[in-house]
């Protein structure tokens, strides 16, 4: 099974210079908890931003390079090489970024986890796609408030597809 998760803004904005758009501790909080023990697999520009394998979790890294080596990391040349790691079709594999990945990605994946922020950024640069209600039914909708911590108001919520 293949999971996009993403924190999104009203515009479907998701950063900026590969760096993300918001601050909010309750999302990572969210993002660290669903994708724990499981395969996350991320674009090098993005995994770079981050700048270390995420714990728990099998990081798989896709980059164009074929020297690229890091440490704590799998590295692969293309999404299908990706993809090829995972024979089993029921185990759930997150696509965790970035934008291109994305965009690469939202036509073959079976479940959406987006962090719906309630903020708009007209210098985003990078984009999370169209989620279109004729392909994706939100089977899960939990709505916060701003609060000391996250200062904007946010939903998570879990997208199937149809």
């Amino acid at each position: 099974m293949i999971s996009l998760i993403a924190a999104i803004g009203k515009n479907n904005e998701l950063g900026k210079n590969n760096e993300l758009l918001w601050h909010l501790p309750a999302d990572m909080k969210h993002f660290r908890d669903t994708t724990a023990l499981h395969a996350v697999i991320i674009g090098r520009k993005t995994f770079e931003s981050i700048g270390k394998a995420l714990p728990n979790r099998r990081n798989i890294v896709i980059t164009r390079d074929v020297k690229y080596k890091k440490n704590g990391v799998e590295v692969v040349h293309s999404l299908a090489g990706a993809l090829d790691k995972f024979p089993d079709q029921n185990e759930e594999i997150f696509i965790i970024g970035g934008g291109e990945l994305y965009k690469q990605t939202i036509e073959i994946a079976d479940k959406l986890y987006i962090t719906h922020i309630q903020a708009e950024n007209k210098d985003a640069d990078a984009f999370f796609p169209e989620i279109i209600p004729i392909v994706w039914n939100e089977v899960s909708h939990e709505e916060h408030e701003k609060d000391e911590e996250n200062p904007f108001n946010y939903t998570f919520s879990i997208y199937e597809k149809l």
